[in-house]
């Protein structure tokens, strides 16, 4: 049977609640697999098994479990290898940059900040600020839209202006929040977000970082922000490619759902 890789710790972890199960229907039993030094969280891996909410809910549950007790790398939900001994093969091959990856996370968690922009108050604050997109916009409105090149250029200065606003907003927020932070990564965009931030940050500065960042909303009036945290740093366990071992080791990703 298949191994499922929550996640990685040191070798030293302490021993894991009895009733801890993880994915599956019955739940597997979860274990820790040592070897170089370091280990890994995991459990058999049932045939079939999808990113259902049931099964994505067992896999977070595990590393927060983990987690509460020693530091952790978090893998993503579907880290599969082909069995133990290929588990312990990659531990020992790699156990030197997994421990440095181990040091980086010590005593440190996850927030990931997004921002969307709130248009109507973005576009009236692009047009106050620029008296090209004020006269285009005025000659627009009284001559029932303006001709086809007035309009094409009053579309072309506003593109540039809210790209040239997300920039400065992306760079607020991360340097508002980066004296908190050991370490700031950008996240994937998309889905209309201006900005998807991810930072690493001391667990005893997690409570200054989460009031830090509505002192920030006020500055940005055209701009709603969240934050999601503490989480596992599941942002920073990858940046030296440890997201991609059990693919290396033989491991098959599960597929969507």
């Amino acid at each position: 049977m298949s191994t499922y890789v929550y996640g990685i710790t040191h070798a030293g972890l302490p021993r894991l609640p009895a009733a801890l199960a993880g994915v599956g229907d019955p739940p597997r039993a979860v274990r820790v697999l040592r070897a170089g030094g370091v280990a890994a969280v995991v459990s058999d891996c049932p045939e079939g098994l999808r990113p259902t909410r049931r099964a994505l809910f067992a896999h977070q549950r595990v590393l927060s479990s983990v987690s509460g007790a020693a530091t952790v790398l978090p893998l993503r939900f579907g880290s599969v290898a082909p069995d133990d001994r290929a588990v312990r093969a990659l531990l020992t091959g790699r156990s030197g940059p997994l421990r440095e990856q181990l040091e980086l996370v010590a005593g440190r968690v996850e927030f990931t900040v997004r921002g969307m922009h709130l248009e109507d108050v973005l576009l009236r604050g692009v047009v106050a600020r620029d008296p090209e997109i004020q006269r285009l916009d005025a000659a627009a409105r009284a001559s029932g839209g303006g001709t086809y090149t007035e309009r094409r250029r009053l579309g072309e200065l506003l593109a540039e202006a809210v790209e040239a606003q997300t920039g400065r907003d992306v760079a607020a927020v991360r340097d508002g929040l980066a004296p908190l932070a050991a370490a700031c990564r950008t996240g994937p965009g998309g889905g209309g977000l201006a900005l998807h931030l991810a930072f690493l940050v001391d667990r005893d500065r997690a409570a200054d970082f989460l009031t830090t960042v509505p002192r920030l909303q006020e500055r940005l009036p055209h701009l709603e922000l969240g934050v999601n945290g503490p989480l596992p740093p599941y942002g920073f366990a990858g940046t030296a490619g440890f997201a991609g071992l059990f693919a290396s080791a033989g491991s098959r990703p599960l597929a969507a759902a």
